[in-house]
């Protein structure tokens, strides 16, 4: 009898992980497909002839093109920051124990639990208010807000299994605390360092509703120029860019996989001695 449990419990499990996947497939295999739909117009599936026009079209589309340029610049600025500030905070309240730590530690992460529309309006007050009005700067304070918990999180996770004694064997071989820090400290949290650099990369690349109150005429990411496509002129030229985005995906997860190892950089987990 748990023979047949075991069994039964392992074709459920088997049934809902392909279900799982199918649900999160599905939807991007259809967009691929639809990004090459020679008609002119958004038809029923699946599309009768094939072209490379809503290709032709991305790329002749400027407001398109000089939104990756600003998703780039601003997603890959905010994660830097994120991960430099981050990664120092993570030290401090790993390091020291003091009243109001939780408290500090939970203000750190609020953006996370905040709604996102709240965290745009009121980072838009806060730019009015000091008088900040180039989009640009605006969008990456508000990226380096909300990306900063992401950051924050994954290296904590990844301090707690290093064991304080590493840090004062460092000390007594003459390093300075800062010293023993960088060397022994980081390359052992390096996991969750990374991590916590795709998160936040990802959540500022992919983020609208920060964007969509921060950006002005002149400074769009590309999610506010997709979102402003489809109100104005809803084709399948966002079907092209969802393409190109999952073949991009897909090429980073083989080059760090062939490169680096995915379990290297997102698999170990906490460290452990």
């Amino acid at each position: 009898m748990k023979r047949l449990g075991d069994v039964v419990a392992s074709v459920l499990f088997v049934l809902l992980f392909g279900t799982a996947v199918l649900f999160l497939v599905i939807p991007l295999a259809v967009s691929v497909v639809m990004s090459f739909d020679a008609r002119e117009y958004i038809g029923p599936f699946p599309p009768p002839s094939l072209s490379l026009h809503w290709y032709e079209a991305l790329w002749e589309n400027t407001a398109y093109l000089d939104g990756l340029w600003v998703s780039l610049q601003i997603g890959l600025l905010a994660t830097g920051v994120s991960v430099v500030a981050g990664g120092m905070a993570a030290v401090f309240l790993d390091r020291f124990r003091f009243p109001g730590r939780d408290a500090l530690e939970t203000l750190f992460l609020s953006p996370k639990f905040v709604p996102t529309v709240v965290v745009g309006f009121s980072i838009l007050a806060l730019c009015a208010t000091l008088g900040v009005r180039d989009g640009w700067w605006r969008l990456l304070f508000g990226h380096i807000i909300i990306t900063l918990p992401f950051t924050l999180r994954a290296t904590l996770a990844a301090l707690v299994g290093i064991r304080r004694s590493l840090v004062e064997a460092a000390m007594i071989l003459g390093a300075s605390e800062f010293r023993a820090y960088l060397d022994v400290v980081m390359p052992l949290a390096r996991t969750g360092i990374l991590s916590g650099a795709l998160f936040a990369f990802v959540l500022s690349f992919d983020e609208v509703a920060v964007s969509l109150f921060l950006s002005d005429p002149f400074t769009t990411t590309l999610p506010v120029a997709l979102v402003a496509e489809m109100r104005a002129n809803l084709n399948l030229t966002i079907a092209a860019v969802s393409a190109l985005f999952v073949g991009l995906t897909a090429v980073a997860i083989l080059v760090l996989d062939r490169l680096v190892g995915l379990d290297r950089v997102i698999g170990y987990g906490i460290y452990r001695s």
